[in-house]
């Protein structure tokens, strides 16, 4: 009787593919364990098994598996189900989301070993120079990889080289597995047992008489291990002074013996003194969410900025783990993971547990197999929204932080999912609860209350009854034709700035933009440097003296003359962070500023450090980007200035307005968070627009019967569904012709339902690539779960057409 797996691969295919097994494997396996199967030519890759049957496949041979990888499943019946779900929603196949749901170290890949052949003589077959260079490499090892041979010839194209070395005879390839997660081992030591007697110890003592450092060395042990009452580690016993070298004698004398434990990589401790009470309001709301749970599953928390969210969240963390359940807290930006670590191991100590893409792949591993077990390390687990993956076994509550945001939506690549639905969804799966917190709640959310979808509690007073902070509006284009600018600083924004550093208090200055300034511009001819490859300017870099470009890194040295008419008239337009930064520095020479944006967050600690010292007081002044307006928390922030609020509101998308007023609304909130109230100074061109007054009255009502009322009348969320089909291709007719044939066979099929495009969005081409799009607007009365599968096999059919078969299609579902 034949036995056969269904099993995912982790590639962007459709369907699962069918292996088979003996009877031995089919009796081990279970769904999801992990195996190592062929696929393709020679290629092996690591599949996940999701069923077991005895059907053998119609339409291929089935290959045989190569290793099982497990001994107990890593996936859980429900991760399968949510799985699927999600590549049904959001149009993927479930390859991709078995792909980015699973941490790399579990997924490996095939790595290409090249091995020598026994036979060859290079003294019958001439080689060049780079053939022999590999081939002398690999007479001194038995193998190599294909990195390796990348660095050996430090050029990247090496594949004709190797194979020229096949067709020659003179290396062979070989596919293998390799294991990419090793658990972290600490190096302990401690004394042969036979020493342990008084009797013998001064034997010990006679026998190291000559060797002065040993005996040192022993001595040093004994005080290690009698103040610390625990093993002690050679890191402790070289730290206190005594060389590897020592040691290493030590253990060939037989004195000391080695041995290794298993460690975790990431370990909290609580501190003693965390805890704290809720005030009047926040027991009020805390008692209210409560009750909310019980009609509700899902509940939003609209608390203003420093209203103390966090606090309530810990309360409701605490109740879930004392009924032993697990609870996930999800962030939309990793920045702010740091902060709330600090607040809720503080509270929770080595209970919780973090996962996000900054951590490395052995630890995202560990983590895994923490909520996997259950176990009480992985009680609480934070994260962005990756952490939504996790082999959650008792799931009680999601809670879903800043839940506006749009970092919570991934863009690239598949799957493009958001974090806030899927976990709804995945809440639902368990009989979890949701609560979704923020100051500026999403329209969708909020049009979900109102529709009684959703509980609402909400949360009006800042904690400690400081008061809102004051908002002031500088009206820059008044403040231009007066002559009473210096640089970007209006002579009102210098003063405050000034006023608040005598204080003792620190500032945030926000601009939304990076580098130096947008653009450089000839002012003899016009001519404004373009990147080559993508549709856009190029951005200054001052600090570097070059010119990059934020979509394909493409970047030349700042030119001293204008490329067309070589003037040397080249002035810089419009200003980012770096601008400021260096102004500030004029403007505050003996102050300390500092900037936060992309360019000087890289590193894995690149947050923590500006936020920690930040936090201490070092600087004084932080300049920064949209990072900074997440729910970061200063107790000594006197000032926050928006440098330019107009540039967030005339961005061409339906939501701009609704994004600039949060962004606006929570950069504000960042000040006065302690005692003394703060203020806010916004430099804008407009005071008298809609959003800035909404913000400066905090009027999140006003603005939202407003933009309801915009959404309502040009058909888009929360009334209608959008899904945005993007095609690109090298060849701009080609494009072209691919995009009208979809566009007019999507207008065929979807009988009343409205299909924008095909236009070319803002930026048309990005790495060489031209762009199209196509916006369908699917209504509320309209079947979503058809209708995505009729565009499905619509994209299929365009796929089938052999001239559009090179477009690269990719589809956004709920795109913003």
């Amino acid at each position: 009787m034949p036995y056969f797996t269904q099993v995912i691969l982790p590639l962007a295919l459709p369907k699962s593919f069918t292996y088979s097994v003996n009877e031995a494997e089919y009796a081990y396996l279970k769904s999801g364990m992990r195996v190592a199967v062929p696929f393709g030519k020679n290629k092996i890759y690591t599949g996940l098994v999701i069923e077991l049957h005895q059907n053998p496949p119609q339409l291929y041979q089935a290959k045989e598996i190569h290793q099982i990888l497990d001994d107990n499943p890593i996936v859980t019946e429900t991760q399968l189900q949510h799985w699927n779900w999600i590549a049904e929603y959001y149009m993927c196949t479930i390859g991709e989301v078995y792909k980015s749901a699973l941490p790399g170290g579990f997924i490996l890949e095939s790595e290409t070993i090249i091995t020598s052949q026994k036979d060859f003589n290079p003294l019958e077959i001439a080689l060049t120079d780079e053939e022999y260079l590999v081939y002398e490499a690999l007479q001194t090892q038995s193998a190599l990889k294909v990195q390796e041979v990348v660095s050996i010839l430090n050029k990247k194209t090496i594949l004709p080289v190797i194979n020229r070395l096949i067709a020659k005879n003179a290396v062979s390839l070989q596919e293998e597995i390799s294991e990419k997660y090793k658990p972290k081992t600490t190096r302990y030591i401690r004394l042969q047992p036979e020493f342990l007697q008084e009797s013998q110890l001064s034997e010990l003592m006679e026998l190291l008489s000559r060797a002065q450092k040993q005996r040192e060395a022993v001595l040093q042990y004994f005080q290690l291990h009698a103040a610390e009452k625990k093993p002690v580690t050679v890191k402790k016993l070289t730290e206190a002074g005594t060389t590897a070298a020592v040691i290493k004698s030590l253990i060939d004398k037989g004195v000391f013996e080695e041995y290794f434990l298993e460690e975790d990589r990431v370990q909290f401790t609580g501190s003693g003194n965390a805890a704290f009470n809720l005030s009047e309001k926040q027991q009020g709301a805390f008692d209210e969410i409560k009750a909310s749970f019980d009609k509700h599953a899902v509940t939003l928390l609209h608390g203003i900025t420093s209203s103390g969210k966090t606090e309530i969240y810990i309360r409701l963390i605490e109740e879930f783990i004392n009924s032993g359940k697990q609870v996930l807290y999800l962030l939309p930006e990793i920045a702010l993971t740091t902060q709330l670590v600090v607040r809720l191991t503080a509270y929770f100590g080595n209970k919780v547990a973090v996962f996000h893409s900054k951590y490395t792949n052995n630890e995202r591993v560990e983590t895994w197999q923490q909520v996997l077990e259950a176990s009480a390390k992985a009680q609480v687990v934070i994260g962005a929204r990756s952490a939504l993956f996790l082999p959650f076994q008792k799931l009680g509550l999601i809670i879903i932080d800043e839940e506006h945001e749009q970092t919570f939506k991934q863009q690239d690549p598949a799957p493009r999912y958001h974090a806030r639905d899927a976990a709804i969804v995945l809440a639902n799966m368990f009989g979890a609860k949701v609560l979704l917190g923020s100051a500026t709640p999403s329209i969708e959310s909020y049009s979900n209350v109102n529709a009684g979808k959703y509980g609402y509690v909400a949360l009006k007073e800042r904690f400690g009854k400081v008061l809102p902070p004051e908002i002031i509006l500088v009206d820059i284009k008044d403040k231009y034709k007066r002559k009473r600018m210096t640089g970007h600083f209006s002579d009102t924004m210098t003063e405050a700035i000034a006023e608040t550093l005598a204080l003792g208090k620190q500032v945030i200055l926000f601009q939304n933009r990076r580098g130096f300034s947008p653009w450089i511009e000839c002012m003899t001819c016009g001519h404004v440097p373009q990147c080559p490859q993508c549709d856009v300017s190029l951005t200054y870099y001052k600090y570097k003296n070059q010119l990059r470009c934020h979509y394909c890194a493409y970047h030349i040295a700042n030119p001293t003359h204008c490329h067309q008419c070589h003037s040397t008239d080249i002035s810089s337009k419009g200003f980012g962070t770096e601008q400021i930064e260096l102004e500030l520095k004029t403007l505050f020479p003996d102050k300390n500023s500092w900037r936060m944006d992309q360019d000087t967050t890289r590193g894995k600690h690149g947050y923590e450090k500006i936020i920690d010292s930040f936090k201490n007081r070092e600087i004084d002044i932080l300049v920064g980007t949209q990072m900074l307006a997440k729910g970061l928390h200063f107790d000594n922030v006197g000032l926050v200035g928006i440098l330019n609020a107009d540039n967030m509101l005339f961005q061409p998308d339906f939501r701009a307005f609704e994004r600039a007023y949060q962004m606006m609304v929570q950069v504000a909130g960042r000040a006065g968070r302690k005692e003394d109230r703060g203020t806010v100074l916004i430099q804008t061109y407009n005071p008298l627009h809609n959003v800035i007054r909404q913000v400066t009255e905090n009027d999140y009502e006003g603005m939202f019967k407003e933009q309801i009322y915009e959404r309502h009348n040009f058909k888009y969320p929360p009334y209608f569904r959008l899904v945005r089909i993007i095609l690109k291709h090298k060849d701009y007719e080609k494009l072209k012709n691919a995009s009208l044939w979809l566009h007019n066979v999507l207008m065929q099929h979807l009988n009343n339902i409205p299909v924008l495009g095909p236009e070319e969005p803002g930026i048309s081409r990005i790495r060489n690539e031209y762009i199209r799009a196509i916006m369908i607007k699917i209504p509320p009365g309209a079947a979503l779960g058809n209708t995505k599968r009729t565009i499905g096999k619509i994209l299929e059919s365009l796929d089938a057409v052999p001239q559009y078969r090179s477009v690269k299609v990719t589809v956004n579902v709920d795109p913003y």
